[in-house]
């Protein structure tokens, strides 16, 4: 992993000038998101579902709910639903909804709260691509990826007002491990906050496991490369990985679960692999100094071994897709609909133009990192940046919510390849294809152009400049045609409590603005839930009462517009809600008070 390292760099600005560089991005980039997204806001919430789920999650926390009970009891059939979040997240949101509401109502101080955590996680990213940038590069390297970083979250949903989901927590994460491991110097508290990082990535969402698998395997290898001269940094990286992912399993599960693997949040499955390869590294790093290149590369072998065998003893199933036990109707008729969940061959049938959103910045660092690798430049950087955007490119060709990763982790090399593109255009500048090589570079650096050349070649220049639709492009949030405006919350919530069924995207919001139960919601764990409503909807009238008795549904909630709802309408014309839209109200339905015209459809259900 020999080559030239970002620290050959002479005019790197002392920390106390970074510090001033960073509050000046940060205070711009936070004043535009919030003034672009405040006036307009016609909710505090964000319209992603698991923004409501969440705050209805912290609610309850807030309520009284146990730290270690993470159910949502008001989800599903009878006895709820386990969900598989942290309360990592949680924490923070509910401190602050807390702390705000000592000075305002409740109401003001989830407001305020929700306002401030996705511009703070904003600034924490902004900090991140800065300590990195100034590792890799000089001055001006820092202001060119600080302004990558700037566009990046002042175009992407996940860090607007109301943003509260998990997704800006991870990125954070990877970036500031990736920030951590790019330390020229190997200094070993850089290797602490990595593995640190690390550790809560982990536990925070299953979706970080690839890329902290990478991290993991590239410390490794430049212990194997360096030696005793990297010894301290691996055992810094090994050790607080190890600590930190047993602290946070211990910290976030119930001592009734230590023994349970699940694959979709912090569990042994996770743990104890994890662990078990931070202390591997970190015994085979008191190898004497005068072990050689063969004796470390046989030390990773068996560590490499031992760390496989042992998932495979503990947790096999977690080699594999979290959602691989998914029922094939789920996978039919929600999971191929999730926006986040597509594939790169989905999304190109889909929305052909937003696929250079997705991938094309990822693919460019690719280039870049494999180009400045062959030419020796700065070797060790470009194959740990290689090998964590590499990583998550690949898993985002299966699912596309990784793209958010590859396009953040990407800012870093892109960065450094502008540098030298903008060094080459200053000592040239009267050649005009340097200087057009520069503003390519740019330009293609940054995802949202992407999307602008997308949507002109395929609207044309007039209906293109749509920066909303592109900022909000693979999120889950509020889909055409689904229900759910304030008088119909209130009407629904004035009805007694009962369990609700409802399309899954109406879920979160039901447990958010009601007393009731809801069935269904878009949540994997919550299978029962969501098959029972899909039975309903595609059962015939007669066969449908009988899953209304046996789940205990009080209330149907029936949106004709709903997309998840027409699909089942076209799938089964002779179905429940076919019968409903068609106007064939079965007798054990009552309706109920419906206050708009072209929205949800309350009946109350009779036969119980």
């Amino acid at each position: 992993m020999a080559g030239k390292s970002g620290g050959e760099f002479q005019s790197q600005p002392a920390p106390r000038k970074l510090l001033h560089i960073l509050f000046l991005y940060c205070l711009v980039t936070a004043i535009a998101i919030l003034a672009s997204s405040l006036p307009n806001a016609t909710d505090y919430v964000g319209a992603d579902n698991d923004d409501i789920m969440r705050l209805v999650v912290v609610r309850d926390w807030l309520g009284g709910q146990a730290w270690f009970d993470t159910h949502q009891y008001r989800l599903g059939l009878d006895g709820g639903t386990l969900m598989h979040w942290s309360r990592f997240v949680d924490l923070p949101i509910g401190a602050m909804i807390r702390f705000f509401s000592l000075f305002v109502e409740n109401q003001q101080a989830e407001m305020i709260a929700l306002a401030i955590w996705p511009v703070f996680m904003a600034v924490l990213f902004l900090t991140a691509t800065g300590i990195a940038a100034r590792r890799i590069g000089d001055g001006a390297t820092i202001h060119i990826a600080l302004g990558l970083a700037a566009i990046f979250v002042y175009t992407s949903i996940r860090f607007h007002p109301g943003s509260i989901d998990h997704h800006n927590v991870q990125m954070v994460l990877i970036m500031t491990m990736a920030a951590m491991l790019v330390d020229p110097l190997y200094r070993a508290r850089s290797y602490v906050f990595a593995g640190v990082a690390a550790a809560l990535a982990i536990a925070i969402g299953a979706e970080t496991v690839p890329m902290v698998a990478i991290a993991c395997l590239c410390v490794t290898l430049q212990w194997v490369w360096h030696g005793h001269a990297f010894r301290r940094a691996a055992q810094a990286f090994g050790l607080s990985l190890a600590v930190s992912v047993t602290l946070a399993f211990f910290a976030t599960t119930p001592a009734a679960l230590y023994s349970t693997v699940t694959c979709d949040n912090l569990s042994i499955g996770f743990q104890a692999p994890t662990a078990l390869g931070g202390t591997g590294l970190f015994l085979c790093t008191l190898l004497p100094a005068s072990a050689g290149r063969g004796m470390r590369i046989g030390a990773m072998l068996m560590l490499g071994v031992v760390v496989l065998v042992a998932t495979k003893l503990i947790a096999p199933e977690c080699l594999g897709s979290p959602l691989a036990n998914l029922d094939p109707m789920l996978v039919k008729l929600w999971l191929n609909h999730v926006g986040e969940a597509q594939s790169i061959l989905a999304e190109i049938r889909q929305d052909p133009y937003m696929v250079g959103v997705f991938y094309a910045v990822g693919l460019l660092a690719i280039a870049v990192c494999g180009f400045e690798i062959m030419r020796g430049e700065r070797t060790e950087f470009h194959l740990i940046m290689l090998g964590l955007i590499g990583t998550a490119w690949g898993v985002a060709l299966i699912q596309l919510r990784s793209s958010f990763f590859s396009n953040a982790l990407s800012i870093l090399p892109l960065a450094v390849m502008i540098t030298g593109l903008r060094r080459h255009a200053g000592k040239e500048p009267e050649n005009m294809n340097v200087g057009l090589a520069y503003i390519v570079g740019v330009l293609a650096s940054v995802p949202v152009v992407w999307g602008v050349a997308g949507m002109v070649a395929q609207e044309g220049v007039r209906n293109s400049f749509n920066l909303t639709a592109i900022s909000s492009a693979g999120a889950p949030g509020t889909e055409a045609g689904e229900c759910g405006k304030p008088d119909e919350w209130q009407t629904l919530a004035a009805q007694p409590p009962g369990l609700v069924v409802s399309p899954s995207n109406s879920g979160a919001e039901i447990l958010r603005f009601t007393h009731h139960r809801a069935i269904s919601a878009p949540y994997h764990r919550n299978q029962g839930g969501m098959l029972t409503e899909l039975h309903i909807g595609l059962a015939t009238p007669a066969e449908a009462e009988a899953f209304f008795r046996g789940a205990g549904v009080s209330i149907l909630a029936f949106c004709q517009t709903d997309p998840q709802t027409k699909n089942l309408i076209d799938m089964k014309p002779d179905g429940l809600y076919a019968a409903i839209a068609a106007g064939n109200i079965p007798a054990y339905l009552e309706p109920l008070p419906s206050p708009e015209p072209d929205g949800f459809r309350f009946f109350r259900f009779t036969g119980q």
